[in-house]
Formats: structure tokens, C-alpha cells, sequence
């Protein structure tokens, strides 16, 4: 018998396995926010149609309106098509962006500030889910203990520092309870669901999309009104994407066919058809479903589920600015690895500290996941919008469609969702400037850094010494020739053409130079992790100097120390413990004559200052690094 035919089954059982742990995995973590709007999505998109009473027609046309959304918008264009257009496994606006930039694709400069404002949008996100998610299952204490009123703030505050307290110790260690629990979160709403749909069988009328489409024909202002109230129920979608290169695209769309659609489907119809044989309960369409034994378990189970939720997004934060720092967007922040295996999982103590100011300010300022809910959609939208824009340019750049097949692909998309933001935009004076201003405050940031580092190197390159002439002038026999030292100096640079300013300032003041010195760069490639690429490049320039580059994906840590071993083993030679490490250390001084505006510069200056110290962020020996200091203009 042939021996491949035998083991063929037991791969593929193994095969099955992995792809059954990826699954429900992505259950919890992908899927954790979107699972969590059925707590408030129904019920805020009732009320602009409560004013006049309930009508029958309006419910099922509400009804309709949130089923074919989840369709067009998660279906079809997420799962189906987004989910396709990753970057070497991984998803996400900044993913997205440095694929585009690795194919050159058109229009770089406005791919580059749609990219910054989408990233920016997931932040602004980032804040309010966590807000308006736990805030709104702790309000179901309420329907249980009517006495708890006066309690849910506290107890919502309670909850959110204790989940922001945490982050330091990672989610390793509760990361494989996330799926199960999330599944029986589905599997609990599509009951609630399941018992409700009989109470009037007229809501399966809702998946004829006539209903909704003439719903927003025929009722003009409040139907922009209801939409905007709609989109609370794709609340985390954009995390199918960002979250990719955590499970892979097929085990997000198995879970999203096989448990995720069907549970929200059934639970919206199940909400439907109670408000439809009882429209006393369009207070709470949600927990109202539950008999009365089961509803303290599932507010308990609700509360598990938002916390689940705010997790994700957290987590995804860390991940996004852990990205836009690598590709030059935002300065240097300390990261903290929290698992010894698995280095998606990380810390960032700054990152954590703004959100969690953000989200206690957003549940002090709005009291309750009603007045908070009119905040919340314009950075889901906006960053909705982003997304298809920039998936325009995919499909030209880099799967090569023509633009008339692109147009007649996303034109559905672009028009709903611009639909969807316009309807959103119409909250701003109730709160939904606060998404807004989150959004414009990051973009601003990540703008000024990138623009004052490219002037900031455009400026230094004026006054710099090409790096072969520098090195042939100085081994040149002379008087005034620095005095050799034993030992390896290696010197950090951002541009290896051009002697580093440690290395000038070493030679002036201290009149040495070692016996072998190595220009090291760090670079931040347009790909999440090196793969098949090269991951340095050594150079000899002279007899004592070389150049060498390092390389890392933008998902990788920039560790100087562990991949110097992986440099000996290649044959570049030196003892670590006579090697010494030189960085340039820049003192910034607000130069009247900026290319930027004062307080451009000022932001700029300000922000080069709380970045991470050079030593710790690239992992240095503590005890081998000297520091020269200039002054800069900038």
C-alpha cells in the first residue's frame, strides 16, 4: 500500500483540526464587537419611528434595512471580497496602505492621508466601542434590579479599569476562553431569536429588500434619521480585516456563514416579531426577549461578551499603532512583548493610558449607552469609506481590473456607505463631533510626524559627509589622523550614504576610531514580516568600515540584539563584549524659518520628545550604548 495514501487522512484530520481552532478563535476576537450591537442597535434605530406610534410596515422595513446591511456590507464586501486583498496574509488600513505603496501605486501622496485618516478613525473607535459596550449590557442589571440604577455607572467604570489595568499581563492566558464564550453568545441570541419569530411570522417578510429600499424612498428625512441608528449593526466589521493575519481569511468566513450571520439574523427577526405582537417592549427589545429565570444569566453573559469586545478592539489598537510606528507615522513608543511565543501579543503603556483617559471621559460625559449610541457610527462609516476607496486602487494596481469593471463593482459599496455617513454626520451636535475631533487629533499627529521627520532628514542631508569619501579620507595616513582602538564601534543611522553624526561628533571630541566600525540601519519594509526576503544586507566599504542594513517586516519587533547573533553566523566577526553601540542624540530647536507652522513645529518637537529612548526600543545592551547630543533647527 503506498505509504502517502495512509497518512494522507491523518493530515488532513490534522488539517481540519487547526482549521476548527482557527474558526472558533476568530469567533471571539473578530467577531466580539459586531456581536455585541444587538444590545443597542434595534432599539436605538426603533425610536426616530416610535414618535407616532409603531407601524407595522415601518418595523419590517427597519427590519429589512439591518438584515441587507449586514449582506452588502459584511457579506459581500468584507468577507467576500476585502478579506481577499491582504498584504502577505495580513488585513487592515495601514496593511493596505503599505501594499499599495510596495506597488506604486497612482496617487500616493492622497492614498497616504486617506491611509493616516482611517487609521486614525479605528482609534477614535477604539475608545467609544469599549464605552458604549459595556455600558449597555450593564444597563440590563436594571430589568433584573430595577434598584441597580444608581450603580451602573460605577459598576461600568469598575469594569473598564480593571479591563485596562490588565492589558499588562496580556491575553495569552484568556485568550482561549474568548471563542468558546463568544459562541455561546451567538448561540444564546439566536435562541432568544428563535422563540420570538413565531410571535408574528409576518417579519420573515423582511428578506425581500423591497421593504427597505422603499422605506427610505417613501419616508425621506426619517429615513436618513433610521440609517444612521442602522449601522450601529456592522459596529466591527473593519476588524475582519484588521484582525486577517490572526486567523486567515478562510476560518473568518467559516465562522461568519456557519454560526455569526445566521445568530444576528434571527436574533434582529426575533426582535422584529416581539415588538411587532408587543411594542411595549421597544424599550429593551433585547433583553426583554429572555424569560424571566434566564435574564440575570444573560446580562451576566452580555457583560462577558462586551468585555470580550472591548478586548479585540483594544488589542487592535496596540496592533495599529504598533504598525504606524514602524512605518514612520508615529514616533518610537515603548512595546512590551507579553508572551514569550507569540509576538502579536503586545503592550503599549501610552496607547493604553489614552484610551482608557478617553473611555472613562466618554462614560462620565454621556451617562448612558442611549446618548452615547448618537457618538458612535461616524468613524465606523468614515472609516468604511476609507477602505473602499483604497480598495479602488487595489483592484487597478495591483489585481489589474479596468476601471470600468472596478467602478461597476464598488459603486454599490461607495454610494451605501456614503449614504450611511451622511446620515451619521447629521448626529454631530448630539455627540457625534466626538468621533470627529478623535479622528482629526490623530490624523494631525501622525501627518506632523511624518512630514517634520522628512523635513527633519532633508534638512540634517545639507550638511552631511558622504560615507565613502568620508571613510577613504579618514584611514588616509596623516598627523591629524584619529587614533586606532581596539574593538567594534557600530553606529546607528537612519541613512547609510551619509556618515552618522555619532560618528563625526566621536572623532572630533574624542580623537578615536575603532579598528572595525559598522554602519547599521534599521529598515521597516512594506511587507508585516520578511518571509522569504533577505533579513540584512552586509556591504564592505573600506577596510574598517561596513554597512549593514537589518530588516523587518512592520508586524516584526526591531531587535538590534538578536539578529546581530544571526550577523556572526554569517561571518561578519566581533566580540559583544568589546563592542560599543553609538546613537546620535538630537536636542530639537524650533527654527523660525520652519517649512512648518509654529505650532507644527512646536507638536512635532513635542512629540520627538516622548518618544521611546533608541536603546530600549531596539533592544540594545544597556551597558555598550554611548550617546552623542547636537543641536537641530527644525
Amino acid at each position: 500500500m503506498n505509504p502517502e495514501v495512509e497518512q494522507h487522512p491523518n493530515h488532513g484530520s490534522n488539517s481540519m483540526r487547526g482549521l476548527a481552532a482557527a474558526t472558533l478563535g476568530s469567533i471571539g476576537i473578530v467577531y466580539g464587537d459586531i456581536g455585541t450591537s444587538p444590545l443597542y442597535a434595534f432599539r436605538e434605530a426603533l425610536k426616530p419611528i416610535s414618535h407616532d406610534g409603531l407601524v407595522r410596515e415601518e418595523i419590517i422595513s427597519l427590519t429589512s434595512l439591518i438584515i441587507w446591511t449586514l449582506i452588502v456590507i459584511v457579506t459581500i464586501k468584507y468577507v467576500l471580497f476585502l478579506l481577499r486583498a491582504d498584504n502577505n496574509g495580513e488585513g487592515g488600513t495601514l496593511s493596505l496602505l503599505a501594499l499599495l505603496k510596495k506597488k506604486h501605486a497612482p496617487h500616493a501622496a492622497v492614498l497616504m492621508v486617506l491611509g493616516l485618516i482611517g487609521a486614525a478613525l479605528f482609534l477614535g473607535d477604539a475608545m467609544i466601542t469599549p464605552a458604549l459596550s459595556v455600558l449597555s449590557a450593564v444597563e440590563g442589571l436594571k430589568l433584573v434590579y430595577p434598584t441597580f440604577g444608581d450603580y451602573i455607572l460605577p459598576i461600568t467604570l469598575a469594569i473598564l479599569v480593571g479591563l485596562f489595568l490588565v492589558q499588562s499581563r496580556g491575553t495569552g492566558a484568556i485568550s482561549f476562553v474568548f471563542g468558546p464564550i463568544t459562541a455561546l453568545w451567538f448561540i444564546v441570541m439566536a435562541w432568544g431569536g428563535i422563540i420570538h419569530i413565531s410571535d408574528d411570522y409576518g417579519i420573515l417578510n423582511a428578506f425581500n429588500p423591497v421593504h427597505a429600499v422603499s422605506f427610505l424612498l417613501e419616508e425621506g428625512w426619517l429615513g436618513i434619521i433610521v440609517l444612521g441608528a442602522v449601522f450601529l449593526t456592522v459596529t466591527g466589521a473593519e476588524a475582519l480585516y484588521a484582525d486577517l493575519g490572526h486567523f486567515g481569511r478562510k476560518p473568518i468566513q467559516i465562522a461568519w456563514f456557519i454560526l455569526v450571520f445566521p445568530a444576528l439574523t434571527l436574533n434582529y427577526l426575533g426582535q422584529g416579531a416581539m415588538v411587532l405582537h408587543q411594542p411595549e417592549h421597544m424599550s429593551d427589545p433585547f433583553f426583554l426577549m429572555f424569560p424571566e429565570w434566564s435574564l440575570l444569566p444573560v446580562v451576566l453573559l452580555a457583560t462577558i461578551a462586551t468585555i470580550i469586545a472591548s478586548q479585540a478592539v483594544i488589542t487592535g489598537a496596540f496592533s495599529l499603532v504598533s504598525q504606524a510606528i514602524h512605518l514612520g507615522f508615529l514616533p518610537r513608543m515603548t512595546i512590551l512583548f507579553t508572551s514569550e511565543t507569540n509576538t502579536g501579543q503586545i503592550f503599549l503603556p501610552a496607547v493604553n493610558t489614552l484610551l482608557l483617559v478617553g473611555v472613562v471621559a466618554l462614560v462620565m460625559s454621556f451617562g448612558s449607552s442611549e446618548k452615547l449610541a448618537t457618538a458612535y457610527g461616524i468613524s465606523v462609516t468614515g472609516a468604511m469609506v476609507v477602505t473602499t476607496i483604497m480598495f479602488f486602487e487595489f483592484l487597478r494596481s495591483v489585481w489589474r481590473w479596468p476601471r470600468f469593471l472596478t467602478l461597476l463593482a464598488l459603486s454599490p459599496f461607495i454610494v451605501l456607505e456614503m449614504v450611511f455617513l451622511g446620515a451619521n454626520l447629521f448626529k454631530i451636535h448630539d455627540g457625534g463631533y466626538i468621533p470627529v475631533l478623535f479622528a482629526a487629533g490623530f490624523t494631525v499627529i501622525m501627518w506632523t510626524w511624518q512630514r517634520g521627520t522628512s523635513i527633519l532628514l532633508a534638512k540634517t542631508r545639507r550638511t552631511d559627509v558622504p560615507m565613502e569619501a568620508f571613510a577613504t579620507s579618514i584611514e588616509k595616513p596623516s598627523s591629524h589622523a584619529p587614533t586606532q582602538i581596539p574593538g567594534t564601534a557600530i553606529f546607528l543611522t537612519s541613512d547609510p550614504d551619509y556618515a552618522p553624526a555619532a560618528l563625526l561628533h566621536n572623532i572630533k571630541h574624542n580623537h578615536v576610531l575603532h579598528s572595525q566600525n559598522i554602519i547599521l540601519t534599521v529598515r521597516a519594509l512594506n511587507v508585516p514580516r520578511i518571509g522569504n526576503e533577505p533579513p540584512y544586507v552586509i556591504a564592505k566599504i573600506s577596510e574598517r568600515f561596513s554597512r549593514v542594513e537589518l530588516r523587518f517586516g512592520y508586524m516584526e519587533t526591531q531587535n538590534i540584539s538578536q539578529a546581530l547573533g544571526q550577523l556572526r553566523k554569517s561571518g561578519l566577526k566581533f566580540d559583544i563584549m568589546s563592542t560599543s553601540f553609538y546613537l546620535g542624540r538630537r536636542k530639537l530647536v524650533q527654527d523660525p524659518k520652519s517649512a512648518m507652522p509654529g505650532w507644527q513645529s512646536t507638536l512635532f518637537i513635542a512629540l520627538a520628545e516622548t518618544a521611546a529612548d533608541p536603546s530600549d526600543y531596539f533592544r540594545l545592551p544597556a551597558n555598550r550604548v554611548v550617546e552623542m547630543g547636537t543641536h537641530v533647527f527644525i
